[in-house]
């Protein structure tokens, strides 16, 4: 079986390419002066199923990010990942970034995933330390935050984890190195894909709170 995975909705565009549980292609794009990373998606999707002989028609199964993260990130990577599904009739899996962060823990605690919202607040989720949810993705303030990086592993991204070491809480900051995180999109959507339909349409954002919206002050006639 072969599946793809994709995600924009990060600091860069993850993409892999596997066949069963083995990772044949992966790769990182970052975003360059005049254009955001998620503009080289499909164009590289292309060239990857390309590099190995394949057609999208060779697919059984994509996996996605579905977020929180960057709005257009989500909207870009959702968007066509839910188009490439229902063409190709396949289960689609969509994966919060936290879930897939959550992954980056490589010991026996607790995994606490924590992303800045901005305006005081962030993204919080919690794993055990297998990796099921505990309590699902959701907004959190900041300030009601309470850590123990002794009980849990810790996981950031940049804006927290500053906050974090202010407070001499240890924690893994996914920004600070090149993690593989399309890899691991690929082993919980090969975790998934076993259970369940995952029908494209069921596959819905997941944006936590709305975009900041810029209203003109000219009236509109």
């Amino acid at each position: 079986m072969y599946f793809l995975t994709f995600d924009t909705a990060l600091d860069k565009t993850y993409i892999a390419l596997f066949e069963d549980d083995k990772e044949l292609v992966s790769k990182i794009i970052e975003s360059t002066d005049d254009k955001y990373h998620s503009a080289f998606l499909v164009q590289n999707l292309v060239n990857i199923l390309k590099e190995k002989g394949l057609t999208p028609q060779n697919l059984s199964a994509i996996g996605v990010n579905i977020g929180p993260g960057s709005f257009t990130g989500i909207r870009a990577c959702l968007t066509i990942a839910r188009v490439m599904a229902q063409q190709l009739n396949c289960p689609l899996i969509g994966i919060s970034s936290l879930e897939i962060l959550s992954n980056l823990n490589s010991s026996n605690k607790p995994s606490i995933v924590i992303m800045d919202a901005r305006k005081g607040m962030c993204y919080f989720a919690e794993f055990d330390k297998n990796g099921n949810t505990i309590q699902e993705a959701k907004l959190e303030s900041i300030e009601n935050l309470h850590l123990n990086d002794a009980t849990h592993m810790i996981i950031t991204d940049k804006s927290m984890s500053d906050l974090l070491i202010k407070q001499n809480i240890k924690n893994i900051c996914y920004n600070a190195a090149t993690h593989n995180l399309g890899k691991h999109l690929g082993a919980l959507t090969a975790k998934k894909a076993k259970t369940g339909s995952h029908h494209w349409a069921e596959v819905k954002p997941l944006y936590l709170q709305k975009p900041s919206i810029t209203i003109s002050n000219k009236t509109l006639l």
